[in-house]
């Protein structure tokens, strides 16, 4: 869009040394002070920065030079339209107004400038943003006073900054991936709209169970998945220990498994007291699911739940067939159900005698439980004498002739239903489709509370950026008000508040309530610079008046 140089917008362009890829580029930018003169709101240019009014886009990607500088949140759709009101700005000195631009030439909803329109490009890929194509910024120089930006432009583009003006500017490739790679978008706890359900206030900017630390002998690969309670003044937790064996190459660490009990008094530091199962490490003779095949290579997910009728811990597990070639090598799971020989709830550290499996692959399977099989299962009250239950798939079939070895891509989860804890155990609906509404293509190991309210909370992992995937890299939760009809995800972005030591985001354990309105999160998480997965800890506090204004939302959707 060129812009109208007789409109008085006083564009100057800058002589600059233009210089395309180069090297090195001067990072230290001052930022110029500026009023709105709409009622739009500003931003801090930073990751997970929401930066349209009226979406999910957020940024996930930047390059260093815009890092903490103030853009300006522009409503989105009113932009993609043209009936935006344009964006005017009081500038307080001469200034450099840094605009980022959509590559997608094809499509007039995105703003596209040229070499007429006075701008330079000075960050090219500068910017992902969730949802979006690749974002250019182009410095536009503005004197000193109030201005209409761009007031000739038509399409969606984005503020990023207002910067002093440097003679000497020069233009790089930032080489930020294309934010359409995350699709689709996303809520972020605190970068949207919506006021948070939970603040995140604090907790360690190190991993409490790490490599090296007492109890970790014999773990080669550290932690995935599981579940924390607390008893009284105790921490519970049972993770997947990936145990591996030394010398052996680190993807066995996820077939030699065991599941651990620990215990703690603050969350923090943390002692092994036993290990509660263990799985045999052995690889399956045929590609399908085959008796022949050892149905508890590897173990994972332990899930207990202390059930008040019986006055006894159950424990609910995974135990995979493991497959050394075909993906995923874990394979054809099923959910065993385990039961502590010592009532009462100090009868949690066992020992546990196993009750048989409670679900497994079927007649009533689904293709999209895929492969992987019944991959997780989490059991909750929903009133008297009934309970539901998460179960999850993964690698899923299109349909049952790629089975047993062609499988896609997804995580997924379903619920099933039943009278009592210990089953029989029904899928709802005959398992037909997964629960699509949390997330349409990964939900992993949820874990289900209530808060005060009533309100049901499903925490998860909410999937990994990285080993070719974007997904959010964040913990995530979803309410619900019966138990069955689970809201669209929001995610913790946790490395606001605390040390970010982790590359891959995994899985929550627990979400413990320690009273005024302060909950624990205990949590695994991945440093791609080891071999061990550590673990670690994190406070949230819950906003009681957002919690209320949730529920009156899904009250009136009934």
């Amino acid at each position: 869009m060129k812009c109208n140089l007789a409109s008085k917008c006083f564009l100057l362009l800058i002589v600059f040394h233009f210089q395309l890829f180069a090297q090195a580029q001067n990072k230290d930018w001052e930022p110029v002070s500026f009023e709105v003169v709409n009622q739009y709101k500003t931003f801090k240019t930073t990751k997970y920065a929401h930066v349209f009014s009226g979406s999910k886009h957020n940024i996930v990607r930047l390059t260093p030079e815009l890092q903490g500088l103030t853009g300006v949140e522009l409503p989105l759709s009113s932009y993609k339209n043209g009936t935006n009101t344009p964006l005017k700005l009081r500038l307080k000195e001469d200034a450099i107004v840094l605009i980022g631009t959509f590559k997608d030439k094809n499509n007039a909803e995105f703003l596209q400038l040229g070499t007429t329109d006075a701008a330079f490009l000075l960050f090219q890929n500068g910017v992902t943003i969730t949802g979006l194509p690749s974002v250019d910024v182009y410095a536009v120089s503005y004197k000193k006073g109030t201005h209409v930006i761009l007031p000739s432009a038509k399409g969606v583009y984005t503020i990023l900054g207002v910067v002093k003006r440097k003679e000497n500017l020069v233009a790089i490739n930032a080489e930020q991936l294309d934010g359409r790679l995350w699709n689709p978008t996303f809520i972020v706890e605190g970068f949207s709209d919506e006021k948070p359900l939970f603040d995140i206030i604090g907790g360690e900017n190190k991993p409490v169970i790490d490599e090296g630390m007492s109890g970790t002998e014999g773990i080669q690969g550290g932690f995935e998945g599981g579940r924390v309670v607390k008893v009284g003044n105790t921490y519970h937790m049972f993770p997947t220990e990936r145990a591996g064996e030394i010398g052996v190459p680190y993807y066995y660490d996820r077939v030699k498994t065991k599941i651990g009990h620990w215990t703690s008094q603050d969350a923090i530091h943390w002692k092994r007291e036993s290990t509660i199962l263990q799985a045999s490490g052995n690889y399956a003779v045929t590609e399908d699911d085959n008796p022949m095949n050892d149905r508890r290579a590897a173990i994972w997910s332990y899930m207990p739940v202390f059930n008040e009728k019986a006055n006894k811990w159950y424990g609910y597990y995974l135990a995979y067939t493991v497959h050394k070639e075909i993906e995923p090598n874990h394979s054809f799971g099923r959910i065993w159900r385990c039961e502590s020989t010592v009532e009462g709830k100090d009868g949690i550290g066992g020992p546990y005698k196993d009750m048989g499996i409670i679900m497994e692959p079927g007649l009533d399977s689904q293709p999209w439980e895929g492969r992987q099989g019944v991959a997780s299962f989490f059991p909750y009250p929903v009133g008297e004498n009934k309970y539901l239950g998460f179960y999850s798939g993964a690698y899923p079939f299109q349909s049952w002739a790629d089975y047993p070895k062609k499988s896609g891509k997804g995580w997924f989860v379903a619920l099933a239903e039943s009278n009592s804890l210990e089953g029989p155990w029904h899928r709802l609906n005959k398992g037909v489709a997964p629960i699509k509404s949390i997330h349409p293509l990964f939900v992993e190991n949820p874990i289900v509370s209530q808060l005060p309210n009533g309100l049901y909370i499903a925490i998860f992992d909410g999937g990994p950026d990285g080993w070719g995937h974007h997904l959010p890299n964040m913990m995530g939760y979803s309410l619900s008000k019966d138990g069955y009809n689970w809201t669209e995800a929001h995610y913790w972005p946790i490395e606001t508040k605390v040390t970010q030591w982790w590359d891959i985001m995994r899985t929550p354990l627990c979400l413990i309530p320690e009273g005024n309105d302060v909950y624990t999160i205990v949590y695994n998480a991945i440093d791609l610079k080891k071999r061990f997965h550590p673990t670690g800890m994190v406070k949230l506090k819950l906003n009681r008046d957002v919690m209320e204004a949730r529920l009156k939302e899904l009250e009136k959707k009934k």
